[in-house]
C-alpha cells in the first residue's frame, strides 16, 4: 500500500505562547512530529508531509536537519501558499487539502504537538489496509488519557456503533473538577473516563481529496469574509458520513495522550516521553 504520513504543523499556538511544534520534549532534542515520523514509518508510511506556514519554514528545515541529517523523504507544503490570505490558518481541513498535490496514495494524518504512540499508527494503517476507497479511520482515545494536568480543553467526542463513527461532536471547555468528574462546558455536560474522544488523528484514501475540494468551495462562499472560522477535518469526516459517502471505521488505542496545551504541560510531558 502507496502510504503517507501528513503532519499538520502550521497551528499558530496561541494559548502556548510560541511554535509548539518544534519545542524540545524528548531526551534527544525531539519535538512531538519526531515520535510521530518513528512510529508512522515503523507503521510504514514511505513519505513524510509536513503542513507548515512560510515563517516557520526555516526552523522546519533546521531541525529536521539536526535530527535526520537530511530531507530526503521529507516534503514541506506551506498552507499559507493555499489558498485566500489570512493571518489565522484556514483550518484543519484547508491544511490537508493543501496538500493534496504531493499525496499520491492511502495517508495518516496527525497534529505536529501530539504524542499518539506506535500502536495508533498501527491502527490507523491496519484500518487503511483492510478498507476500500470510501474507508476512513478515526483513531480514537479515551477522554481520561488525554487531559492535561490543569485546564480545560476541546475534544471530539464520538459516538460509535459496531466499531463505526455514528457522530463526532466537537466538544469545549473539558476538565476534570475536584469530585473526580469530568465535564464540559460547550455542549454542557459529564463525560466517563473511557468516553471516545478524536484528537485528530485520521486514516484516509486518496479519494478525500475531491470531497475535501468541494467542500472547502462551499466553506469559503459562506465564511471566506471571517477572520477565525475555521474548515475543519471532523466537520469534513461528519458530513461525508452523514451522506453516505465515506464509512468511518475507529479503532480504539490504548496509548496514553501526551501533549502540550499550557506551557506548564511541557515539563511533566518531557517527564513522560524520557523514555520513549
Amino acid at each position: 500500500m502507496d502510504l503517507s504520513l501528513v503532519i499538520m504543523a502550521a497551528g499558530l499556538g496561541s494559548r502556548f505562547g510560541g511554535t509548539k511544534q518544534l519545542v524540545e520534549v524528548g531526551p534527544n532534542g525531539e519535538a512531538f512530529l519526531d515520535f510521530a515520523i518513528k512510529d508512522g514509518r515503523a507503521a510504514g508510511c514511505q513519505q513524510v508531509v509536513l503542513i507548515i506556514r512560510t515563517d516557520i519554514e526555516e526552523d522546519v528545515r533546521n531541525h529536521l536537519l539536526a535530527q535526520y541529517g537530511s530531507l530526503d523523504g521529507f516534503v514541506l507544503v506551506r498552507q499559507d501558499d493555499f489558498g485566500p490570505q489570512r493571518d489565522k490558518p484556514w483550518g484543519t481541513a484547508h491544511a490537508v487539502l493543501s496538500a493534496a498535490a504531493v499525496v499520491s496514495g492511502s495517508f495518516i494524518v496527525v497534529n505536529a504537538d501530539d504524542y499518539y504512540g506506535p500502536t495508533s499508527f498501527q491502527l490507523a494503517a491496519d484500518a487503511l489496509s483492510s478498507g476500500d476507497q470510501s474507508t476512513g479511520a478515526l483513531v480514537a482515545f479515551e477522554l481520561a488519557k488525554t487531559l492535561p494536568l490543569e485546564g480545560a480543553v476541546s475534544r471530539g467526542v464520538c459516538a460509535v456503533s459496531d466499531g463505526h463513527l455514528a457522530s463526532i461532536t466537537e466538544t469545549h471547555g473539558i476538565s476534570r473538577h475536584e469530585d473526580g468528574q469530568i465535564r464540559s462546558e460547550d455542549p454542557a455536560g459529564e463525560h466517563s473516563d473511557d468516553t471516545m474522544v478524536s484528537m485528530n488523528m485520521f486514516g484516509f484514501p486518496q479519494t478525500l481529496f475531491p470531497h475535501l475540494q468541494s467542500q472547502w468551495e462551499s466553506f469559503y462562499d459562506e465564511f471566506g469574509g471571517e477572520p477565525k472560522t475555521e474548515y475543519l477535518l471532523p466537520d469534513v469526516v461528519d458530513r461525508l458520513r452523514e451522506a453516505g459517502e465515506m464509512t468511518v471505521v475507529v479503532p480504539v488505542s490504548a496509548e496514553e495522550w501526551i501533549g502540550v496545551t499550557n506551557p506548564n504541560d511541557l515539563e511533566p510531558a518531557r517527564a513522560k516521553l524520557a523514555h520513549r
